[in-house]
């Protein structure tokens, strides 16, 4: 379709300006007969206008594709049968993609990423019908054959390599010409150039956690906890021990509460609103603060993908368990060392002399 409007325009272009005003003209065998010359145009975006189209054209495509997957995300009208065990799942597409995650492994990513859901599914099950491997694309004799070599080489996974699934991750299509490869080789190459072996002018920038209900930043993890507490009743600490949510666990958690919050959703009981404002306003009327779904909505692989890049309040978090342990390590009786200084006297005195030995005789 992308391609279709860039047509249209330049063959009304050309039917209003000589082609010469916009294309290089290639003229092939210059030296020979010149009934042997042929000659080529060359249009591309190193003119301004085709760049500008080219641009213009891209951020169209990026709307429409975006507006696909909004559509995608909130269609509860989803139905699909498990490529791995038959079983089917109705609803949203996320169930069956955490299914396949959780239960054999198969981890495409965070499925809010993914667009033209149906059509990327439909490759997949094609790929296992043909008896293909979806990593190494090595075709096989069966099904059970197939499923071994797929468990035991941990194939149970997309080739990135293989530009056929780039239709269906929006990565692709948020710069003109690149696809997610170009793009983090050139974020990674960004890096590289900014690193500096001097580090005599490094500034400490504060940390900036901002909250989970409200646009509100603290400079601490601490002053962030009281503020939750005091403004929005949710105190994050305590629902942590009461839990008892290690590391992981928290991050779903922190994860899963800033994507119903920007989905203006009740993390309840999942009732939708206008605004952020209105949905946390629900929540404190309602005391569904600190009452979260059941443990499977939220405990899931997807959320170890944070909302929002950069998040620190995820940086913050701490297990609980290694707190208690040094809880325990505080409260315990200390350990008093032995008095070695007279060696042969401790010998003598030992306890271990009282020990009989079924060696020794009486």
């Amino acid at each position: 379709m992308v391609f279709i409007r860039y047509i249209l325009y330049w063959k009304k272009r050309f039917i209003e300006q000589p082609i010469t005003d916009f294309c290089t003209v290639i003229r092939t065998n210059a030296q020979g007969p010149e009934e042997n010359q042929v000659e080529y145009y060359l249009l591309c975006d190193v003119l301004p206008e085709d760049r500008v189209l080219r641009e213009q054209l891209q951020q169209k495509r990026l709307e429409e594709v975006l507006e696909q997957q909004q559509q995608e995300r909130n269609d509860s009208n989803f139905a699909r049968i498990c490529m791995f065990c038959n079983e089917e799942f109705a609803g949203n597409r996320a169930v069956l993609f955490n299914h396949m995650a959780k239960d054999h492994s198969f981890n495409v990513g965070l499925p809010d990423n993914i667009v033209y859901c149906n059509e990327f599914l439909d490759l997949v099950q094609k790929k296992m019908d043909n008896l293909q491997c979806l990593y190494c694309e090595k075709t096989f004799r069966d099904k059970t054959t197939l499923k071994d070599h797929m468990r035991k080489k941990q194939h149970r996974r997309i080739n990135s390599k293989n530009h056929e699934y780039d239709k269906f991750y929006t990565i692709n299509y948020l710069e003109l010409g690149k696809n997610w490869e170009e793009v983090q080789a050139e974020d990674d190459r960004e890096m590289t150039e900014e690193q500096d072996d001097d580090w005599s002018d490094w500034q400490d920038h504060p940390v900036c956690v901002v909250c989970l209900f409200c646009e509100k930043a603290k400079d601490t993890t601490e002053k962030l906890q009281h503020h939750m507490k005091v403004a929005h009743q949710f105190d994050f600490p305590k629902l942590k021990s009461e839990m008892g949510l290690n590391f992981y666990q928290q991050v779903k958690l922190v994860n899963f509460i800033r994507r119903e919050i920007h989905q203006c959703r009740c993390s309840k009981c999942g009732e939708t609103f206008s605004s952020k404002a209105d949905v946390v306003n629900h929540m404190t009327e309602t005391n569904h603060m600190m009452s979260l779904l059941e443990r499977s909505a939220w405990d899931q692989p997807q959320y170890y993908f944070p909302t929002y890049e950069n998040d620190a309040l995820l940086c913050s978090l701490s297990d609980c368990e290694n707190e208690s342990v040094a809880d325990n390590q505080a409260t315990d009786i200390p350990v008093i060392a032995e008095d070695i200084s007279n060696l042969e006297t401790l010998k003598q005195s030992s306890i271990l002399n009282c020990l009989h030995h079924p060696d020794t005789k009486n």
